[in-house]
Formats: structure tokens, C-alpha cells, sequence
């Protein structure tokens, strides 16, 4: 019997696959569990129309994302922290404070989570910081650190 999953099967498939399986196996574990579908034309034509749906919204949320990084690329953010003896920084620069100032100078609202650094900022200066929109999508911000 041929069963589209639902969900991921371990030692079947992942999800929206058509696989084949015995009739008891389908019956007793695949349908009862709700784990899967039986594989009718119409649930078939179903499944091409999800992922039809799916990949149109994917290519949106690329498209978004490629102009976000562009308009990301050709403005930079200031963000300013205390300075200690001899003009060192007092304190340190992390991903929510340049979070929100993209937010309060640029007006774009970027989660913090998807800002890229591997260390916090603690040097004066303009810095190169990564900003990931899409998992294929990848924007560079300068962020320039000054003395507050």
C-alpha cells in the first residue's frame, strides 16, 4: 500500500513522501497513529499543490530577504558605549543593542538572534557585522562604535 506521510517516520521517510508499506503495517500503525494518508489520486494531487504552495512561498521569503540585504548593505548604524581610562571601551557591544538600534535608526525590525558575532564588539571604530535573513541570504551592516 502506498502512504503519503504526514509526519517524519523514522525508519520510513520524512514528511509529504509517498512510500510504500504492508497493507497491516499501513492499517495498524501509519493511518491509526495519524502518522499518514492513504496515496488516492486525490490526496496525491493534494500533496503536489502543497508543495507547489510551499516552494512559491519559499521563493517569496528568498526574494524579501535578498532586497532586505540590500537595503541593509547601503546604511550603517552608530552605537555608542562609555569609554574607560586611556579611551578603552568600557563594556562591550552585543547583538540586541545593535538590534535595536537598526530598529530605532533604520526603522527595519531584525531579530537579535539573527545577528552573526562571534565576540561582542569592544573596540572603537567601524565593524563589519553579519546579519543572517534567509539561510542562503546573508548581509554585511557597518556598525560604527563610538565613545558615548
Amino acid at each position: 500500500m502506498d502512504v503519503i506521510l504526514l509526519e517524519d517516520v523514522r525508519t520510513l521517510g520524512k514528511k509529504g513522501q509517498v512510500v510504500s508499506v504492508n497493507d497491516g503495517y499501513a492499517r495498524n500503525f501509519i493511518l491509526k497513529k495519524k502518522l499518514g494518508i492513504e496515496a488516492t489520486p486525490k490526496a496525491l494531487n493534494d500533496l503536489k499543490l502543497q508543495k507547489a504552495n510551499a516552494d512559491k512561498v519559499a521563493a517569496e521569503q528568498l526574494a524579501a530577504a535578498k532586497e532586505m540585504a540590500a537595503v541593509l548593505e547601503k546604511q550603517s548604524v552608530t552605537v555608542s558605549i562609555k569609554a574607560g581610562q586611556g579611551g578603552r571601551a568600557f563594556g562591550s557591544v552585543s547583538g540586541k543593542e545593535i538590534a535595536q538600534a537598526i530598529t530605532t535608526q533604520l526603522g527595519h525590525d531584525i531579530d537579535k538572534k539573527k545577528i552573526v558575532l562571534p565576540e561582542p564588539l569592544k573596540t572603537f571604530g567601524t565593524h563589519e557585522v553579519a546579519i543572517k535573513l534567509h539561510k542562503d541570504v546573508t548581509a554585511k551592516l557597518p556598525v560604527k562604535v563610538v565613545e558615548a
